[in-house]
């Protein structure tokens, strides 16, 4: 059975892969994970021992098969119980995410599965993020941010890149959340910040912002 922070490893080798085109290196893991270099090192001697990934000093890191079903039960667990913080017992979805790190380390299958039936099998959780299916299927966003969205045009917010406290606290000052019709109204040449309508709403954005919000062009 694996510890909490061997799984912790494997879903952060996961989560730096689908964002990374780069090979995954311990900097980045160890960025990732807020601790050594020496200390992933020795950690990555670990999993390569139990077959969970392939590494070879001074090169970048890949999940074997096992390694990577294991990332995403861990990534499908995450999301669940974040969709079950949110939805049933009503936190802000700025407030779940260190909980569901706690959560997600759960190993009973059959629990998550009634959690899932219980929740009426929810296709993403309250970031716009796809959840997995038990198969391990899982759909990743199409890379279409707000900062790629043409003026006069419009689109649908359906996930957020960043996930950070601060940023979901900002787009709900700027009542800004998950499925709203945003129209891009104007583009500043000097910084690319935009100016975009939603519903009676005007609002000025950075392009830090716009390049942390998904949506879909409609």
């Amino acid at each position: 059975m694996l510890s909490q922070t061997e799984e912790n490893y494997l879903k952060a080798i996961y989560s730096i892969g689908l964002s990374n085109t780069k090979s995954v290196n311990t900097t980045l893991i160890a960025n990732k994970l807020e601790t050594k270099p020496s200390s992933v090192t020795d950690m990555m001697k670990k999993l390569a021992e139990k077959e969970l990934i392939n590494y070879e000093k001074y090169k970048g890191v890949t999940l074997t098969q096992s390694g990577k079903k294991i990332a995403i039960e861990i990534v499908r667990k995450h999301r669940l119980w974040e969709v079950f913080l949110v939805n049933k017992l009503h936190y802000n979805w700025d407030e779940v995410h260190e909980i569901a790190e706690q959560l997600e380390h759960i190993k009973s299958t059959t629990l998550v599965g009634k959690l899932e039936a219980f929740l009426e099998f929810p296709k993403h959780d309250p970031h716009g993020d796809p959840i997995p299916d038990e198969n391990g299927n899982i759909a990743q966003h199409k890379n279409v941010m707000l900062s790629s969205v043409e003026i006069n045009s419009s689109c649908i917010v359906i996930g957020v890149k960043d996930s950070s406290s601060s940023f979901l606290k900002f787009l709900d000052n700027a009542n800004i959340k998950l499925g709203d019709t945003l129209k891009v109204t104007a583009k500043e040449d000097f910084d690319n910040s935009l100016l975009i309508e939603n519903n009676t709403l005007t609002i000025s954005i950075s392009n830090q912002i716009s390049q942390n919000l998904f949506v879909k062009k409609i």
